[in-house]
């Protein structure tokens, strides 16, 4: 009867109408109305969902509103924006196929493949139209030598810019800089700081002689 009935709810998602997106999916079990799209589908056990812009893997997902605009997901969530290239895993999910935003919840991991940047919240909004995350609570992204912290932060993936505030941090190998707000460009390493303004920087230089007149004292 399951298996009739997700065959049945399939072919209502795959019916709709030509403009909206082709919504594939698989489940140990599933339970929902089918032919009615303005209700909701749940999917427990090895649950997954595809549209045209982004697969996901959960323990259970929902499907619900009209057209079954809104996916939701809970426990070990995985999964791709085909789109923008940008991987992720969380605690719970939500995702609006119409407005394209997906916030993810809980141990958050946000990672945009192309640029080698990895981002970690508690909560993260992600806007596929802009390019732009909005990260929230137990803030870090590491991007080549910087490893970034804060209370709130806002990543523009396109512009490879981000914007930290609240006891914002940036560490660049051995050098620290603190402030209240820091603007950081991930492509020329630029740094500006704002507010409070605190930081260690070492003397490579001095760094440099230091170590060979320790080999030397060696021999």
């Amino acid at each position: 009867m399951k298996k009739a009935l997700g065959i049945i709810i399939l072919l209502t998602l795959l019916s709709l109408p030509a403009a909206a997106e082709k919504i594939t999916f698989s489940a140990d079990s599933m339970s929902g109305q089918a032919g009615n799209s303005n209700t909701t589908t749940t999917m427990s056990g090895n649950a997954t969902v595809s549209t045209n812009s982004i697969e996901i893997k959960a323990d259970s997902l929902q499907l619900s509103g009209e057209e079954y605009r809104n996916i939701s997901a809970n426990g070990n969530i995985s999964g791709k924006n085909l789109e923008t290239n940008m991987e992720f895993s969380c605690d719970e999910l939500n995702y609006d196929r119409i407005t394209k935003k997906i916030i993810l919840k809980g141990n958050v991991k946000l990672v945009d493949v192309e640029n080698n940047v990895t981002c970690g919240a508690q909560i993260i909004e992600y806007d596929q139209d802009k390019d732009i995350a909005i990260m929230q609570i137990q803030i870090s992204l590491t991007q080549k030598d910087n490893v970034c912290s804060g209370a709130y932060a806002v990543y523009y993936k396109e512009q490879q810019l981000l914007e930290i505030s609240g006891n914002a941090q940036v560490k660049q190998k051995d050098d620290t800089f603190r402030a209240q707000f820091i603007t950081l460009d991930l492509d020329t390493q630029n740094i500006t700081l704002g507010g409070n303004v605190k930081g260690t920087v070492t003397d490579t230089k001095e760094k440099k002689e230091s170590e060979s007149s320790e080999e030397e004292g060696a021999e």
